[in-house]
């Protein structure tokens, strides 16, 4: 009888359970060349662990995977481990999952452990694939991307290659803290050390960065989405109003995003709210879709233009 080292059985034993929907304990002690008790008391270790592996009573019964009481490791063969790459790969550069982020990390964790040559396989799939960006937005290469995740994830300090929106180039060294994903383009958040301040850069003019070893030093992180949020919400529109909602902060930030509004509580019970748009009659008609108390504060033009939007609302539903 093979003598194999307990971790490697209970890999070798999950990974049988997974192939098919039911083993006796007779075929699994035949397949792992040990002894039924063996196989119950190894039943019982993965138990622990928690797999959730439930048995049957009776001469057809037997062992098959259930769920789990926890998330315990996956076993996956090298094809499945690819094709798991390539998902998260979609997600994280495309937002459709709404979870970008948690994509981004859970493929940086599977890179981490891929075999050299899966990585490779990878590495090849990312050389041919292209992201049909926006016609306003510029391309960025998955592996920049990822060498910025693993920077932000190991707290290390990394030198940038920047290019402004006026086409400068310039070299930044920075504490990189979070990536964040407004739903068209990835932006850094970092500590730059030149500037003495928080700082955050579009991923897509990063043109290199180079991790120096060194561990960050980060001074009272900001809130990723509040730092984003005024690039992102209002200095592409010409028109910005100021409105008081009245619902609570966390409430205001689910009936208008970060992307789409800077938030400043007021109160616990009332939010100020910043939002740009290309004209006084588009914000109105926004204001009117969020289906809540709320006041104007200024400008008068988008007062003027919501006032006239409720008006004919009010002459279309009266009575005749």
């Amino acid at each position: 009888m093979a003598v194999v080292n307990t971790s490697a059985r209970l890999l070798r034993l999950l990974s049988l359970l997974s192939t098919r929907r039911s083993w006796t304990c007779a075929d699994l002690s035949a397949q792992l060349e040990i002894t039924e008790r063996t196989v119950r008391r190894d039943i019982a270790r993965l138990r622990e662990l928690g797999y959730g592996i439930e048995s049957e009573m009776g001469p057809w019964g037997g062992y098959h995977l259930g769920p789990g009481t926890s998330i315990p490791p996956l076993i996956l063969d090298e094809e499945e481990a690819l094709a798991v790459a390539v998902g998260l790969r979609t997600a994280a550069f495309s937002g459709v999952s709404g979870s970008d982020q948690a994509a981004l990390s859970a493929l940086l964790k599977l890179r981490q452990v891929l075999p050299a040559r899966i990585a490779d396989r990878l590495g090849e799939l990312d050389a041919a694939f292209t992201h049909t960006a926006r016609p306003d937005d510029s391309q960025i290469s998955p592996a920049l991307l990822l060498d910025l995740a693993t920077a932000c994830r190991r707290g290390e300090r990394t030198q940038l290659t920047y290019r402004d929106g006026a086409g400068t180039t310039s070299t930044r060294r920075v504490d990189p803290y979070r990536l964040i994903y407004t739903g068209r383009r990835w932006y850094l958040l970092a500590y730059d050390l030149t500037r003495q301040d928080w700082r955050t850069f579009r991923t897509d003019r990063i043109i290199d960065a180079t991790a120096t070893g060194q561990a960050t030093a980060l001074p009272d992180p900001p809130d990723p989405a509040q730092m984003v949020s005024p690039g992102v919400a209002l200095r592409p529109y010409p028109v910005r109003v100021t409105i008081r909602l009245a619902v609570p902060a966390d409430e205001a930030r689910r009936l208008v995003p970060p992307t789409v509004g800077v938030h400043h509580p007021d109160g616990d019970d009332a939010t100020i709210i910043d939002i740009g748009g290309p004209d006084a009659d588009s914000l109105a008609r926004y204001l009117l879709s969020l289906g809540r108390p709320l006041r104007i504060l200024h400008p008068e033009e988008v007062r003027q233009a919501f006032l006239a939007r409720t008006q004919q609302l009010l002459e279309d539903n009266r009575q005749p």
